[in-house]
């Protein structure tokens, strides 16, 4: 008989890890608390929508997002079949631009290009930056920022940068308020949806130029986006694909705790349909996010495995969609759209021009041609229409605001790409809900990496021998609450999983994150200086 796993969590982790051990010869099992498999990235259509027979309209946690740098889950979706043929891969096209949009002002769009060494990386930066109209000097500075984490070694970014503050490195107190506003702050709270005055500058600014490298590198695209909803040309391929190799699902099981005997997980306990259910297997894969996992520590669990005794500490954040649904397509730009100086840190994508294959008048009433799919990522700053921030705001209030910070930094210079007249309808993510009025809470927040946060984040592997760990709190290569964390997590899960269960199958892939290779010499000698005490050679 091969062994049993429980996977508990039906995320991009938890299939990630399904799809790892089910290749592998082990009978899996996946639990998941919701209705559906997917997690945040799962498609949710909006309820009652389609009339006259058409599918509800398309809506979504928010959109997704597959930038270059991506390896681990680009590898997945590789090995999933889609029913014309190919695979879920295909169902990936690439964006070519990035807009750059500032509230009253011309916009700005960035493009790919090729570079050799380290001076054409600097020259880049600073052309890359110049257009926002921050003084000379402080972009200068900001550019020598970036160039002293690119050409660091990896032990000087964690014995330095992961307890630095990415605003006190980057010196934003002591900038104008337009270094502070747009390099500070919005590419911050945009990319990574974190605050530049407590995201940790080893996972802030190596996120960053990550993101940059895509733009440089020749063999690398910058993004890549689904040609469809998430559901269809992915995530249900993706489950049909696992239920074909043996995979069992149970949905709407939510779990409850953890049984110990000897040091091991006896079983766990679990909610099915409103009654009491017994999870018993071989193994145990804990694919839940942090907020989930913190609540099911027990000081039993705690002593029996101290490495996750300080998950309570970890801190996460909003980061939810809307959708607009438009009479009138709006392309905007062939990529994403991050408003810098927006109050609620909105980033973009007009979809339609993406899902080349999808007929867009097979959805709700039929008068759909264009989404604008809207991602949230400040909810704690005040708007511009109610001065309240937006999880005090009701669901209208939030629609309204969004609209309104769009269409002030799209509709510029006379120009009018955002007419009211074109929203039909609109959707905000179900995650987000409001159980009285003055405040909203939120089903689904997303873990952020603060400064010196990492000491409190466990490895796949904890002291448990048959519990592992597959989620973005993980630590990982990608060391960012992402679906590429989630599938790297969940490769590590397995890894362990196959030594503890002395398996002879080939361990999962896994890949660091790559850098241009005329860095490499520069970072070698930053590491002899580390190794004598000294500091970066450009500090």
């Amino acid at each position: 008989m091969p062994d049993t796993v429980a996977i508990l969590g039906g995320g991009v982790a938890g299939l990630s890890a399904a799809h790892e051990l089910i290749e592998r010869g082990f009978h899996v099992d996946v639990y998941e608390r919701k209705a559906v498999m997917g997690g945040k990235a799962r498609s949710i259509p909006v309820a009652g929508s389609g009339t006259g027979g058409r599918r509800d309209l398309p809506g979504e946690h928010g959109f997704r997002f597959f930038p270059g740098f991506y390896k681990h889950v680009i590898d997945t979706m590789r090995r999933i079949p889609d029913a014309a043929g190919g695979n879920a891969f295909d169902n990936l096209t690439v964006a070519t631009r990035i807009l750059l949009g500032r509230s009253g002002k011309a916009e700005i769009t960035w493009v790919a290009r090729s570079l050799e060494n380290l001076e054409d990386l600097r020259v880049f930066l600073g052309e890359l930056f110049t257009p926002l109209g921050v003084p000379p000097a402080e972009i200068a500075f900001f550019v020598s920022r970036l160039l002293v984490l690119a050409t660091s070694c990896p032990e000087r970014r964690l014995a330095e940068y992961e307890n630095l503050k990415w605003w006190d490195f980057i010196s934003a107190q002591q900038m104008s308020s337009l270094y502070q506003t747009y390099l500070g702050q919005g590419l911050t709270r945009s990319l990574v949806a974190m605050r530049a005055q407590e995201g940790s500058t080893r996972t802030v600014g190596y996120i960053l130029l990550q993101l940059l490298y895509d733009l440089i590198c020749p063999d690398q695209v910058f993004d890549r986006l689904l040609n469809g909803p998430t559901n269809d040309v992915w995530l249900s391929p993706w489950v049909d694909y696992l239920e074909r190799q043996g995979v069992v699902f149970h949905a709407a099981v939510q779990v409850t705790g953890f049984e110990l005997e000897s040091g091991r997980v006896r079983s766990v306990q679990a909610i099915e349909n409103g009654n009491p259910v017994e999870i018993a297997a071989d193994y145990y894969i804990a694919a839940m996010p942090v907020e989930v996992m913190s609540a099911l520590l027990t000081p039993t669990l705690k002593a029996a495995a101290p490495s996750l005794a300080n998950l309570d500490r970890l801190q996460t954040r909003w980061m939810n969609g809307i959708q607009f649904y438009l009479r009138r397509d709006v392309p905007l730009v062939h990529g994403h759209t991050i408003y810098l100086d927006s109050p609620w840190a909105l980033t973009s994508v007009s979809q339609r021009q993406f899902w080349t294959g999808v007929d867009l008048s097979a959805f709700g009433d039929g008068q759909v041609a264009g989404i604008l799919s809207v991602d949230i990522s400040e909810w704690e700053a005040p708007g511009v229409l109610y001065a309240r921030p937006a999880m005090e705001c009701t669901a209208k209030e939030i629609q309204e605001e969004v609209w309104a910070q769009l269409k002030q930094h799209l509709n510029v210079d006379g120009g009018m790409q955002l007419d009211d007249a074109d929203l039909l309808t609109w959707f905000l993510d179900p995650d987000v809900q409001f159980p009285n009025p003055t405040m909203a809470t939120n089903l689904e927040p997303l873990l952020i990496n603060t400064a010196g946060s990492l000491q409190y984040r466990p490895e796949a592997q904890v002291e448990i021998p048959n519990l592992f760990l597959a989620s973005d709190y993980v630590r990982t290569y990608t060391d960012l609450a992402t679906m590429e964390g989630a599938n790297e997590a969940a490769r590590r899960a397995v890894n362990c999983l196959l030594l503890a269960a002395g398996s002879t199958a080939q361990p999962a892939q896994i890949w660091p994150l790559t850098e241009p290779e005329f860095l490499k010499p520069l970072q070698e000698i930053d590491r002899i200086r580390f190794g004598l005490g000294q500091p970066h050679h450009l500090l």
